[in-house]
């Protein structure tokens, strides 16, 4: 099985966020299991050039009516063959997002993709595209197949991680991009204007996303953004995979981050990793006091409405409340303040300050917040359990097919969960999680529970490949 995956980011080349970690963890999960894979994604001015190895390919591009030769650099610093496609004039920019020639940036990648394969003389089986960007590929995809060989074959799987994110831009400008085939104009327009997200759903032979709980909920109006309708159409071609993690990366008995090592048979060490993020924060030595942390955008889709309603009953309960994260400055402003009225119980680092700070708070953290209005899938409440911080969750997408409420006279489950959007609901459970943490039998049998679940990537892998061996067949 032959695996072309596509990606507009991927550890450690760039990330901005999940999708970064998932394009690095799934490819290679998917090469222990045999799967012949490559990943493919843009060269950006902020990629570690350490990470790429010469000589580059040198690919002839066919681009808006002229050839535009462009290098190619190949790297094994994921764990799996990245070629990475170097085009100075769209890559090296700024920001990995947010140009407003975002549309002709990621065209030009599709196609520079597409030509590095037949380069190689390397046909894929399946081309996995990931998110509005490689909408373009995998539209493109669909009508080189009407008239090349080389790619008859090839069946298409499209991933939507956040079908908010949709790659809008001016509809005059597909034609000019190189979709000139009426049906696919047609497939880009939503609302008077193109798609790119829109294109992708319409073109793929499957459709995937990552959660089974995302899966129902895009299909509705409340979450669909416009597309429920297309979703609910393409239904029978649409699948939910829960994203997994890299327990390589994140596990507290080899984390190199961490103050102390501790696992599930040895709690002990979680003590003094909590000691140490107190003190990395600048709050008093108090591990007997609870820590609530989060680790997210500021940004209303993580709950920050909710946060800022309940913040003063998390300070007046004697927690410590610990943020990391940059977004809306409505919400930068509003930790600013929170931090400055409780210098001695809040700590906010406003940013982004590296992988290991993050390892820091999920290994010294009690308990962590994801009051999310949706999450599609969620990284974090996954890590938190297996660093025996417990979740606090709002019950929606990915979060609500991973985490359990605790039930205290079964003893299962592995975290809190709230259903309704509602600041009052949040902090119903933060008060429960609360009162559970003052009895330490029933806390480490919550906490227990969360390190025993299996949310590695192989699990994940494994449904990926009975998805393309399906895919194949279409």
């Amino acid at each position: 099985m032959r695996v072309a995956f596509l990606a507009s980011e991927a550890v450690p080349f760039a990330k901005t966020g999940g999708l970064a970690d998932v394009a690095a963890a799934l490819p290679k999960a998917l090469r222990e299991q045999g799967v012949d894979i490559i990943l493919a994604l843009p060269l950006y001015a902020q990629i570690d050039r350490a990470l790429i190895k010469g000589p580059p390919l040198e690919i002839p591009v066919d681009w808006r009516g002229r050839v535009k030769p462009t290098l190619v650099w190949r790297s094994d610093a994921s764990g799996v063959p990245a070629y990475l496609i170097d085009a100075p004039e769209y890559f090296s920019r700024a920001s990995v997002y947010g140009e407003t020639d975002d549309h002709e940036r990621f065209a030009f990648f599709g196609r520079a993709t597409l030509t590095t394969f037949r380069h190689l003389g390397w046909t894929p089986d399946i081309i996995h595209g990931n998110d509005w960007p490689c909408g373009f590929a995998i539209i493109e995809l669909r009508a080189r197949r009407r008239f090349d060989p080389f790619f008859q074959k090839t069946r298409t799987l499209f991933t939507i991680h956040n079908l908010a994110y949709q790659g809008s831009f001016d509809a005059n400008d597909v034609w000019w991009l190189g979709f000139g085939d009426q049906r696919d104009q047609n497939d880009f327009m939503l609302n008077g204007r193109a798609s790119a997200l829109k294109a992708g759903l319409n073109a793929a032979d499957a459709l995937s996303t990552v959660s089974r709980r995302y899966a129902q909920e895009i299909q509705t109006p409340e979450y669909g953004y416009g597309l429920d309708w297309l979703l609910r159409a393409r239904a029978d071609r649409l699948v939910g995979i829960t994203n997994g993690v890299d327990y390589n990366v994140w596990n507290p008995e080899t984390d190199p981050h961490i103050a102390a090592n501790f696992s599930l048979k040895d709690l002990s060490g979680k003590t003094a990793c909590k000691r140490d993020l107190l003190q990395r924060f600048g709050l008093p030595d108090q591990t007997e006091a609870p820590v609530i942390a989060i680790i997210s955008r500021l940004v209303a889709q993580k709950g920050y409405d909710l946060i800022k309603d309940v913040a003063g009953a998390i300070v007046e309960s004697g927690a410590f409340f610990i943020v990391l994260g940059s977004g809306d400055r409505e919400y930068e402003d509003f930790l600013q303040d929170l931090q400055d009225a409780a210098p001695r119980q809040v700590g906010f680092y406003r940013g982004y300050a590296g992988e290991p700070l993050a390892h820091q708070i999920e290994a010294g953290a009690d308990m962590f917040l994801m009051p999310s209005a949706y999450e599609p899938c969620g990284l974090n409440q996954m890590y938190s359990m297996r660093y025996a911080t417990v979740p606090i969750v709002r019950a929606t997408g990915g979060l609500d097919d991973t985490v359990e409420n605790y039930d205290p006279v079964k003893g299962t489950g592995n975290g809190f969960k709230f259903h309704a959007y509602e600041a009052g609901a949040l902090l119903d459970k933060i008060r429960e999680a609360l009162y559970f943490y003052s009895k330490p039998a029933a806390w480490q049998q919550i906490q227990r529970n969360g390190m025993m679940a299996d949310n590695s990537w192989s699990a994940a892998a494994l449904r990926y490949t009975e998805l393309y061996q399906d895919v194949v067949k279409l």
